[in-house]
């Protein structure tokens, strides 16, 4: 089976440069970086002992940077890597300043690339976030015997049945993990079915309010128009949701002449589209990246920008969490209640069961199914706004995790200088 991955991987290498070439039209890879993904770095490696971060895109990123700050006061580390994916998350990157802290992109899963990466950087450890498991960089830290942990790890149903259908395979992969960080129970349930020998659950990083708000704010003229108004917020927008959100804005509107409602779709590339529906509805629509200086007659605030999602969070009390009631297994609502959103959610978020559970439990989120529901849920909130110290709870809860995270990698990384 690994055979038939490296085979892939090779023949999908040959086709590479029409599909870089491609992607930078489509604006999804940055033109003078791509070559990293060939590993062909675009910083120095410095003398000295290395951490090496690596997160798909941008809500593994966020997960990681408060964890990253606290990291860079070890003294013992002298360089953190953190690899992505995705061009959105390496523009988030570049917002931030680290002393220790360097960005690249991941490179390509082969042999060949996994050596020639792990040859570079050589790090003393590996931690890879959440769901990001690749075999064959796997398979060369387990040779060269780079320990690899799985941080805020998270296993859905779904990607359990994928790995499941190739068990011998998925076994010799997982096995390579030295331990594992859980986000919740279900997927301390996964890992031990996937042969992972060492499991810690210390909590999900995502409860952490990094309080990087002060970094992103909106441009004073926004914000004074925002004041005029009755905001809310949909956010990470799937297909046919942003209907149901211009719907429910237009039963709102009814009682509340100066509504506002903002749509931030998860994919950008689908705005036009977007438009075109919602103007369908004789509603006036505007586009974020247009920076409107008036929003008087405006129904629907479009967010057509990626990396300013919480700057929206902060000027909302209300915020619907999208790939909820059309889409499928949910989105993460922890950025949303860390800046003091009330969150609204559908049925379909068994991505996120026991999140949304202690978030219902705080009193800080509720379930909705369609356009009269959540009609009736925004009017509710509007009128009675929830009480901020509900909010409190959370961001006890995110440091703490936080904290222990922090003490546990530092722990870690120190018993491996020792060693050497």
């Amino acid at each position: 089976m690994f055979f038939l991955y490296q085979t892939i991987i090779t023949i999908t290498l040959a086709f590479s440069p029409l599909i870089i070439f491609f992607r930078i039209l489509k604006k999804k890879e940055d033109k003078k970086r791509y070559k990293e993904k060939f590993c062909f770095p675009s910083k120095k490696r410095i003398c000295g002992n290395l951490i090496w971060f690596h997160g798909s895109s941008v809500g593994e990123l966020l997960s990681i940077l408060p964890l990253v700050q606290e990291l860079e006061k070890n003294k013992s580390i002298n360089q953190i890597l953190i690899t992505t994916s995705t061009l959105s998350s390496a523009q988030i990157f570049k917002k931030f300043n680290f002393k220790k802290t360097v960005h690249q992109f991941f490179p390509i899963d082969s042999i060949f690339f996994s050596y020639k990466f792990l040859n570079y950087w050589r790090p003393t450890i590996a931690i890879f976030v959440e769901s990001e498991i690749w075999p064959s960089i796997f398979k060369i830290l387990n040779k060269k015997k780079i320990p690899l942990k799985l941080l805020n790890a998270r296993i859905t149903k779904k990607t359990f049945n994928k790995w499941r259908r190739v068990k011998k395979f998925s076994d010799s992969i997982f096995q390579n993990i030295s331990i594992a960080y859980p986000q919740n129970d279900e997927t301390i349930n996964y890992l031990k079915k996937l042969n992972v020998s060492k499991i810690k659950k210390i909590g999900n990083l995502k409860f952490f309010n990094n309080q990087q708000s002060k970094f992103s704010k909106l441009d004073n003229i926004f914000l004074k128009n925002m004041k005029r108004k009755k905001i809310w917020c949909a956010s990470s927008t799937h297909p046919g949701e942003e209907i149901i959100c211009a719907d429910t804005h237009i039963k709102l509107k009814k009682k509340y002449k100066n509504l506002l409602t903002i749509i931030i779709p998860r994919h950008i590339h689908r705005v036009s589209k977007i438009v075109d529906e919602i103007k369908s509805l004789d509603l006036n629509i505007v586009l974020h990246s247009s920076r409107p200086k008036k929003l008087d007659n405006t129904d629907i605030y479009l967010v057509d920008t990626y990396g300013e999602t919480k700057k929206f969070y902060q000027s909302s009390n209300i915020v619907f969490m999208g790939k909820s009631i059309l889409g499928k297994g949910g989105q993460n609502p922890l950025e949303p209640t860390n800046l003091g959103s009330t969150v609204l959610y559908g049925p379909n978020v068994d991505n996120f069961k026991d999140t949304y559970k202690l978030l219902n439990k705080l009193k800080v989120a509720y379930k909705v199914n369609g356009v009269k529901s959540l009609t009736h849920s925004i009017d509710k909130l509007i009128a009675n706004p929830n009480n901020k110290k509900n909010y409190l709870k959370i961001a006890k809860i995110g440091k703490k995790i936080l904290n222990e995270t922090k003490d546990e990698i530092n722990s870690l990384f120190d018993n491996e200088i020792k060693k050497t």
